[in-house]
């Protein structure tokens, strides 16, 4: 079915544009939420029209995404869900959560489709959330997942407490290990001190026994002196 696009519709055509699409959804979605009509003679005619008026709605379209975009940078969302041991949440946090409390702080209904959460949050704590308003409006939202028994202001405390110990055990675990390197290089150094010291007193106790030349000569000499007595 050929339709015209009175606006953009993202991966699909820009306002103005005449194209062919499934008659569902045409006759489901384009046409109920007035984002194309049916490309008959009369819309034909008023194609250049549409055309402007199209270009002036994705530039004002455009304009809102992006005070809305100020509006969300740097806030932060307070989620507020019940958990249990180990800050294990009963459920997770879904894009329908996240857009539900996005409507009801800028009073105004956000499509959870257009929010994206890169990881399965099924625990308490800070993670992040990304919010396409526009093809050319991203923007990140920090989450803060806490337990119903304790308020957001706190909750940041404990974190900022847990990662502060968290610092100093990693600073602590390479320490010892170099203390333990040290000293497992002082036993192999006595070890090998130890060896050599030993060594030359079982070279010296291994080397045959040279004869002694004064003493050969001073033996030779009683043996003579036996010989003359006897003659």
């Amino acid at each position: 079915m050929k339709v015209v696009f009175l606006e953009d519709v993202e991966g699909v055509a820009h306002g103005g544009e005449v194209k062919d699409v499934r008659p569902g959804f045409a006759r489901n979605y384009l046409i109920p939420k007035n984002l194309a009509v049916l490309a008959t003679h009369d819309s034909l005619q008023r194609l250049s029209k549409l055309s402007n008026q199209a270009e002036k709605d994705r530039i004002k379209k455009l304009n809102n995404m992006t005070e809305l975009g100020e509006k969300l940078t740097g806030i932060r969302l307070d989620l507020e869900m019940r958990s249990g041991p180990g800050g294990r949440l009963y459920g997770s946090v879904t894009n329908a959560i996240v857009a539900a409390k996005l409507s009801e702080l800028l009073e105004t209904d956000i499509d959870r489709r257009i929010i994206t959460i890169d990881e399965s949050i099924r625990n308490v704590g800070s993670f992040t959330a990304q919010i396409r308003l526009h093809q050319e409006v991203n923007i990140d939202v920090e989450l803060l997942v806490h337990p119903t028994d304790i308020d957001p202001e706190t909750f940041i405390e404990q974190l900022a407490e847990q990662e502060a110990s968290s610092d100093e055990t990693d600073e602590v675990e390479p320490a010892a290990e170099t203390s333990e390197n040290d000293n497992m290089l002082n036993d192999v150094h006595d070890e090998s001190s130890s060896e050599v010291d030993d060594e030359p007193n079982a070279n010296e106790d291994s080397a045959p026994k040279e004869d002694d030349p004064s003493k050969a000569e001073l033996d030779s000499d009683t043996d003579a002196t036996v010989d003359e007595e006897k003659s």
